[in-house]
């Protein structure tokens, strides 16, 4: 009876050995970080992380650099960033812009929280407010654009991480302002077309837009400072070779603003743009996202020993006996349709579901809508055809209950983590957050049309995939193959087109082939989900309150909210 505690133990030591990695890192030379949460404009909650290094005082002010977010991620996304400028010397706030994270409001209103975050930056007493970077990523970038522009004389220099100036959000962009500008454009980022109007990024030195802003009668050079330091037109354009998310796990992307900002801010601590460390951090908080998944198993695990839960213990019945033409037909089905429907049901969303006064998260409803309707079609699909059914098990009550303990043990932990370390659960763009109040809310309109539209997911998989007398590493293969291989081969195709080529077949919609890579986890993760529970309750019931938990807060938390 102790083996089902071991995986809840080994989660438990993934999760706090992660996350003190992590915490390590990000205060590693005496760096403090705090969270601060002040007003903005209208009383807007603002909130962000604040680094503050060992060398800031009242008595020594150093330099100060907002670093802002792009489109759909927190605070926590600038950490790279926000790590190494605070290992130079830099007091550095990671802003949560308006409608993201725990800053309040709706997404895109006072500016994207830019003006109100800088004003607060030059308020701090530790902070030199004659020198002030602003660095921001995708519309991280018209965040901190907005601020520069709100207070023109209030900053020295900025760093553009796969942003730009001009339209459709920021004021256009001249051979003078804003001030000191280097852009670090990545050579396969997806938004070419958007943020500088040409169709491949590595072509961006030839764009009409971006020479109006260096005063270049010809193709910009990469690494060449134009105009001048002192007098404030300093430009520089850098294309490390990655894509719009890969600037955030770049060292040469991060290198390039440790540069611009040892150029054109004064004081700080000399350092190499070469001595990086928080890809530690990052690995810290990705062992602990693993961990999380163990730590849920593992509770569920150790749970179902209880004999509260007893009733849901049951042999499993796989409906396959072979892995038969019939059999690879069913995976092929599994896999394909929900990458099929996506963008056709990514574009639907956006333009039948907008954001409103009752599901206010715009890329949410766009998720619902693709779940809703590809279960829909699987349900129809099942109807037409003819085989075997799960003889799953109708214990919802205990089903439900088991479910809600498993997920609120890893919310708990991340509660712990967040005041012990404060760091979350992350690697790359895969976060799992706290809720704020207004989110935690909005999982309450989520979660059932999103639980239900899973458990059709899971029900169908169960139905078709587990084959008799089969190995577990058999089982959990053809199961996450037939959630994540769809998604597998579709962003293969995507991005191995636009590394060939420079030029990314969805180019249509980029925002929405950003998203679909967390879909190839997410989906293994709901694969992995499905056997563990099944194997052990013969049912799918539990998988789905899980994952229908689970997932709501995940995407709940990691988005932004366009309606208040």
């Amino acid at each position: 009876m102790r083996k089902p505690w071991l995986l809840l133990l080994l989660g438990m030591v993934l999760v706090l050995g992660g996350s003190a990695l992590a915490w390590k890192v990000q205060t590693a030379g005496g760096i403090r970080v705090t969270e601060v949460t002040f007003a903005g404009t209208g009383g807007t909650p603002m909130s962000g992380l604040l680094y503050t290094p060992p060398n800031a005082t009242a008595a020594t002010p150093s330099p100060g650099v907002l670093a802002v977010h792009g489109y759909i991620n927190s605070r926590e996304t600038q950490s790279g960033f926000a790590i190494e400028f605070a290992r130079r010397g830099y007091v550095v706030l990671a802003l949560d812009q308006t409608g993201h994270g725990y800053s309040g409001g709706p997404a895109f209103s006072n500016g994207f929280g830019g003006p109100d975050g800088l004003k607060y930056l030059r308020s701090l007493p530790t902070v030199d407010p004659a020198n002030i970077g602003l660095e921001g990523h995708s519309m991280g970038g018209w965040t901190v654009l907005a601020a520069a522009a709100t207070m023109p004389d209030a900053y020295r220099s900025v760093v553009l991480e796969g942003s730009s100036t001009g339209k459709p959000f920021a004021a256009d962009g001249s051979p003078v302002w804003p001030r000191n500008l280097a852009l670090v454009f990545s050579q396969y980022d997806e938004f070419s077309k958007l943020m500088w109007g040409v169709d491949r990024a590595k072509d961006v030195t030839g764009s009409a837009k971006l020479q109006a802003v260096f005063g270049a009668t010809g193709p910009v050079q990469p690494g060449k400072v134009y105009g001048s330091v002192a007098d404030g037109t300093a430009r520089m354009l850098q294309t490390p070779a990655t894509t719009h998310p890969g600037d955030h796990i770049s060292p040469a992307a991060i290198g390039h603003a440790l540069d611009w900002f040892a150029l054109t801010l004064k004081g700080g601590t000399p350092r190499p743009a070469s001595d990086q460390i928080w890809m530690w951090k990052e690995a810290g908080t990705g062992i602990a996202l693993i961990g999380t998944v163990v730590l849920l198993l593992g509770t569920f695990q150790a749970l179902l020993t209880l004999k509260l839960f007893a009733p849901l213990r049951q042999a499993i019945q796989p409906t396959a006996s072979a892995r038969d033409g019939r059999w690879w037909r069913g995976v092929a089905l599994s896999a394909l349709l929900p990458a099929v429907t996506f963008f056709p049901l990514f574009i639907l969303g956006m333009v039948a579901l907008p954001a409103n006064g009752l599901l206010k998260q715009a890329i949410t409803n766009q998720v619902l809508t693709w779940a809703v309707v590809t279960a829909s079609l699987t349900l129809g699909l099942a109807a037409l055809g003819k085989g075997a059914r799960p003889g799953f098990s109708n214990r919802w009550p205990l089903s439900l209950l088991i479910g809600l303990i498993s997920v609120g043990v890893v919310y708990g932990t991340l509660e712990l983590v967040h005041r012990l370390f404060l760091v979350d659960f992350r690697f790359w763009v895969v976060a799992l957050k706290r809720l704020s109040p207004a989110q935690a809310g909005l999982v309450l309109v989520y979660v059932l049309p999103l639980t239900l539209a899973f458990g059709v997911t899971l029900r169908t998989l169960l139905a078709r995939i587990p084959v008799a007398g089969e190995s577990n590493l058999a089982r959990y293969g053809s199961a996450v193959l037939a959630l994540s291989g769809g998604f597998a081969l579709l962003l293969a195709l995507d991005y191995g087109a636009l590394f060939l080529t420079g030029r990314l077949p969805t180019a249509f919609d980029p925002l929405s082939t950003v998203v679909a890579i967390q879909f190839l986890p997410l989906t293994a993760l709901m694969a992995v989900i499905g056997v563990f529970t099944w194997k052990r309750t013969g049912g799918y019931a539990v998988a789905t309150v899980i994952c229908g938990l689970l997932l709501t807060w995940y995407m709940v938390a990691g988005t932004a909210t366009q309606v208040v």
